[in-house]
């Protein structure tokens, strides 16, 4: 794993995040969360193009071409492989995922890649109100299970102690280590993770989770332009293949 699987995870996990917030644009228990739905799957679905946008930059672009075809090929969380069924389950993401997302877009914007603190800088501050969303839900209270699978993920996804981010944190290209991410996570949110126990042996360092698994079909159909194309009169179709 290099700094650019780990911007090519984080552009993953971004898209994919703003595709489940906006699934739940018209679901949410208020109008108020409706709207709040909307908007943060619009800011991480920009987000994640700028991530993308880095990876050349960056001097290699991990993207190959098995990701035209192969949903196994994204290096997205499990928590996104399939639509959420619970209002719990948008909260947990909000409140944990994104905050750990938040947290490790921090640690490049106080790296020392020039292009990581440029262009994500910004981030920051859009990122502030996904924030407060997702505590405020948080707080009011939600079931147990979407939670500690939320915090399970996130920690996983910053890696192993003594992993490629913690090498990239000792080389000064993140300004966290996984510990650190974990911490300042638990600090924003002003609660500590569940004791988790993680087997690295099964991890891959590239998707950075544990076990099988890909989004799911009608998603990655949505993803890659496919279901635009079904339904195109035959010549945009036609020209889109082309």
């Amino acid at each position: 794993m290099s700094l650019p699987d780990l911007v090519l995870s984080l552009a993953d996990n971004k898209q994919m995040l703003g595709l489940r917030y906006a699934e739940w644009a018209t679901r949410a228990p208020s109008l108020e969360a409706d709207i709040a739905a909307a908007a943060m799957g619009l800011d991480d679905l920009g987000h994640s193009r700028v991530l993308y946008g880095c990876l050349e930059p960056l001097g290699a672009d991990p993207r190959g071409p098995q990701r035209e075809s192969d949903p196994a090929s994204l290096s997205n969380l499990a928590y996104f492989d399939e639509p959420w069924t619970e209002w719990s389950q948008f909260v947990a993401a909000n409140a944990i995922l994104d905050t750990a997302f938040t947290a490790m877009i921090e640690a490049c914007v106080g790296g020392s890649v020039e292009v990581l603190q440029h262009r994500l800088r910004k981030m920051l501050m859009e990122e502030r109100y996904h924030f407060l969303h997702g505590r405020s839900w948080l707080r009011s209270g939600i079931d147990s299970g979407p939670l500690d699978r939320a915090w399970y993920e996130a920690i996983e996804w910053f890696g192993p102690p003594d992993g490629e981010t913690a090498t990239l944190h000792r080389e000064g290209k993140l300004s966290m280590g996984p510990a650190d991410l974990r911490a300042r996570v638990e600090e924003q949110l002003e609660m500590k993770a569940p004791r988790v126990t993680i087997d690295w042996k099964t991890w891959d360092p590239v998707r950075r989770r544990s076990g099988a698994g890909a989004v799911d079909q009608h998603t990655f159909a949505m993803l890659r332009g496919l279901e635009e194309k079904k339904y195109a009169p035959p010549s945009a179709a036609k020209q889109a293949a082309s």
